[in-house]
């Protein structure tokens, strides 16, 4: 399966006759997606099509997993069309301007030819009755759909192979710690022995001894965050390999990585000498991540 980004635009247009009004019908469909956490689907529809906006809205949830969608659908008569005014749109747009215009005591009268471009401020009559326009409109959302698809796969293909190199960057950056391993070993072993003869020196009991000596021995080894991290980002390339809707997974699996990230930084800091090279590296770590997840939060 593709990896698909949330990202994407596309739109088309259909015709029909409307046996009624004896002329062409023409429409226009366009629908804008960015990322969003959930289907977030906005309609800007003309008067009286509400069941129509309900088909297309379950043709849309078919499609798409994740996304914050905008659907527009324009409506326009052809020939010898016969408009009529929407006094109610009209006289309220009227009436708030010259309240406004009094009570900033301002002199001046609303412009009819910007009222009446005012969407919804003409009305050419209602929808054609034969049944033609909605299994129009349908078709061709169901085209309009596929484009932005396919521009949503290109993009995802894109993303993912650039989320590839940055999980390679981690896994080279682990290699590199691990190699260095060591050196925090032997780092920690020189601490845990002055500190030893610190507290031998103030005649410190022998269990406060060993609670100090157990708690520099948890924190000098960093082979379980190593083994995490590289299991994480196997596992994040195994998603990536899978496709399909795995954006979630992927923004999960990142935190987890960030949290390794944050351990290993933690357990090396104060370090002097070989054993520095670790902080540079686990900080390169935590970059790649960050960059990663600007990526992984726009795909579906």
């Amino acid at each position: 399966m593709t990896i698909r980004s949330m990202t994407g635009f596309a739109q088309g247009k259909g015709q029909i006759t409307d046996q009624h009004q004896k002329g062409q019908l023409t429409f226009a469909i366009s629908v804008k997606s960015v990322n969003h956490r959930f289907l977030d689907p906005h309609f800007r529809m003309p008067a009286d099509t509400d069941e129509l906006e309900m088909k297309l809205r379950r043709v849309l949830k078919d499609k798409l997993a994740r996304g914050h969608i905008e659907l527009s659908l324009n409506i326009e008569r052809g020939g010898n069309e016969v408009f009529s005014l929407n006094r109610e749109l009209v006289g309220g747009y009227v009436q708030a301007f010259r309240a406004a215009a009094a009570e900033l005591g301002i002199s001046a009268e609303p412009d009819l030819n910007a009222i009446l471009r005012i969407p919804g401020a003409l009305d050419s009559g209602e929808l054609p009755a034969n049944g033609a326009l909605e299994p129009a409109i349908l078709s061709v959302m169901e085209e309009v759909l596929s484009r932005l698809n396919r521009m949503r796969e290109e993009e995802g293909g894109g993303i993912a192979r650039e989320l590839r190199q940055r999980m390679e960057h981690v896994r080279a950056a682990v290699e590199s710690v691990r190699k260095h391993r060591h050196a925090v070993l032997q780092a920690y072993v020189e601490k845990l022995h002055g500190r030893m003869q610190e507290l031998i020196a103030t005649q410190v009991d022998r269990e406060r001894i060993l609670q100090e000596a157990a708690l520099l021995v948890d924190r000098s080894d960093i082979e379980e965050e190593l083994v995490r991290l590289e299991t994480h980002v196997n596992y994040f390339l195994e998603l990536l390999d899978q496709g399909g809707e795995v954006g979630k997974k992927l923004d999960f699996l990142l935190q987890e990585l960030n949290r390794e990230a944050n351990t290993l930084l933690s357990k090396t800091s104060g370090l002097a000498g070989e054993a520095l090279k670790i902080t540079e590296l686990g900080l390169a770590i935590k970059t790649e991540i960050e960059k990663a997840r600007e990526q992984v939060q726009n795909l579906e």
